[in-house]
């Protein structure tokens, strides 16, 4: 551990110097919720703190999870947490059926990573191929809300699909087994299935939502109305630290990956490394980019508005400026 530390710091030259040359402030002490578990889609932010971008600035960050992020705008909402990480989905239903007083301050996710995952060896190639089939779903599960819509795209009726509901925790090894002929995931969390697939000689493929025109942002950070208006200032310095822990994370991913792993040692750090590297071309890319990280632009804010308002029947002249607020970011 006392290697895997001198490590860390040994990468985090510029951060530390940058920690260096910021003036001492009175720490704040902050709570992050997550939307689940912490897997490596999150180390930016335990490398964060690891490396002191979060305290140079103010900020004494504390993260824990949470049961999802419809449960993450929940703690926000009652203060049960300072900031959260939440779907756009959770944000946008929440706030228009509910008027639950909460936002997304930045987008995390430029696009959404929903996907299906299936074996290689199943024969299936893209969607079409999945009439007929059998997919497992867990209650709720936003990836059966949008597949009429990705079917639609990719000309695949989505009443010839069998949903299997599944426990969540089952859903892989339903997979491996051929219990199901496919599985709702992120794509950014098949480098660890995959692994654990292969060690009964399977091999999982990816069939991204995105790839049939799906674009829709995905995680967001989202804080409460009160907190944007009186706390405007903490949000700022806890925007542009994670800014910057993200493009830090994409420098030094193994440092990042050890600092997650060292608040969370459950993880292991391969699939800590398999998941950063897939979730930072979700969050740098060309997009962010060109646009700015976090920023919402009109254009795919309103096409993920019109795809949550479809799957959870809202109304569809409802304004989802209304569930944003991206003036805070650097």
């Amino acid at each position: 551990m006392r290697r895997q530390i001198r490590g860390l710091l040994a990468g985090s030259a510029a951060a530390l110097a940058f920690v260096a040359a910021c003036p001492a402030a009175a720490q704040e002490k902050i709570q992050l919720v997550l939307d689940w578990i912490p897997t490596g889609d999150y180390a930016p932010y335990y490398a964060g703190i690891a490396n002191g971008l979060y305290a140079s600035r103010g900020i004494d960050l504390k993260i824990v999870r949470s049961n999802g992020s419809g449960d993450a705008v929940i703690k926000v909402a009652g203060g049960a947490a300072d900031i959260g990480m939440a779907d756009i989905s959770a944000v946008l239903t929440s706030r228009q059926k509910a008027a639950t007083p909460v936002k997304a301050v930045a987008t995390v996710f430029t696009n959404s990573a929903h996907s299906l995952f299936v074996l290689k060896d199943s024969g299936i190639t893209d969607f079409h191929g999945l009439e007929g089939k059998r997919i497992g779903i867990t209650p709720g599960n936003s990836h059966k809300l949008y597949f009429p819509q990705v079917a639609a795209k990719a000309d695949t009726d989505p009443s010839k699909i069998q949903w299997v509901t599944v426990d969540g925790a089952a859903m892989a090894s339903l997979l491996v087994s051929g219990r199901i002929d496919a599985a709702p995931f992120l794509a950014t969390n098949w480098y660890y299935q995959n692994k654990q697939a292969k060690k009964y000689g399977k091999e999982i493929v990816v069939l991204p939502f995105s790839e049939q025109g799906f674009r829709i942002y995905g995680l967001t950070i989202v804080a409460a109305d009160k907190t944007i208006a009186e706390r405007g200032d903490m949000l700022r310095n806890f925007l542009a630290a994670s800014k910057q822990a993200w493009e830090w994370a994409r420098e030094h991913p193994e440092q990042a990956c050890q600092a997650h792993v060292k608040f969370n040692p459950e993880v292991d750090l391969d699939d800590c490394m398999g998941n950063l590297r897939a979730t930072l071309a979700y969050v740098l890319n060309d997009y962010s980019a060109e646009h700015g990280w976090g920023h919402f632009v009109d254009d795919r804010l309103k096409a993920t508005y019109e795809a949550v308002a479809q799957a959870q029947d809202l109304d569809p002249a409802w304004n989802p400026r209304q569930a944003v607020d991206d003036t805070l970011l650097p």
